[in-house]
């Protein structure tokens, strides 16, 4: 049942999903046993097979979002603390930046990896990111931009985060279109994805997963 779980996930079988994940619930399978021996591996093809180009971004947030209905039916099952085995990542869009799609697949295939993932939306600002910090002691924050007028903003919170004393507790991810690699060095981040598969195998080197 849990290589149909596992396959159901990948096809975005949405239905399917539900159906065994509560079935497994209801044979006395540990939700996290669902989750470690089904669900996760399930995205770790997902993401596999984007970084590939097997497949694109509607069928992995079609996956996404299913496993997303698997958590759901999970989380009363879990026990205090199991969900988020990685960590907090807290996600948002820049200041002056409405361009979400990316983040949101990158939140939600952060959480299919294991993290506890508190997305802020978008137009964030430093002071919010700094408040979100402080309220949920993430291990990562990252930010997406795809307006290259928004990017100085990423280097304006690291800055904040900085001045606050709150850098050293948290790992900085940037991410979207116009950032590279020698951006994010420029800025101080402490890692950046090409594309949404590849910021969540950065965040796991991150956190030691």
């Amino acid at each position: 049942m849990k290589e149909q779980l596992q396959q159901a996930v990948i096809d975005g079988n949405e239905d399917v999903v539900i159906a065994l994940t509560q079935a497994m619930l209801a044979m006395g399978t540990p939700a996290r046993e669902v989750l470690d021996e089904a669900l996760l591996p399930a995205m770790t093809v997902v993401g596999d097979r984007m970084r590939s180009g097997e497949c694109f971004i509607p069928e992995v947030l079609l996956s996404a979002r299913t496993m997303q209905k698997a958590l759901d039916t999970l989380r009363p099952h879990m026990a205090e603390g199991e969900s988020a085995s990685l960590g907090t990542v807290v996600i948002g869009t820049v200041e002056g930046d409405l361009h979400d799609i990316g983040k949101n697949l990158v939140a939600m295939l952060l959480q299919g990896a294991g993290f506890e993932v508190v997305n802020l939306g978008t137009g964030v600002t430093s002071a919010a990111f700094l408040e979100a910090v402080r309220t949920h002691h993430p291990s990562i924050v990252g930010m997406s931009a795809l307006l290259t007028t928004t990017l100085p903003r990423m280097k304006e919170t690291i800055n904040a985060l900085t001045d606050a004393g709150l850098r050293d507790s948290v790992k900085v991810m940037v991410g979207g279109a116009p950032v590279t690699e020698a951006y994010a060095a420029e800025v101080g981040a402490d890692g950046y994805g090409a594309n949404a598969g590849m910021a969540v195998e950065r965040a796991k080197a991150l956190v030691g997963a």
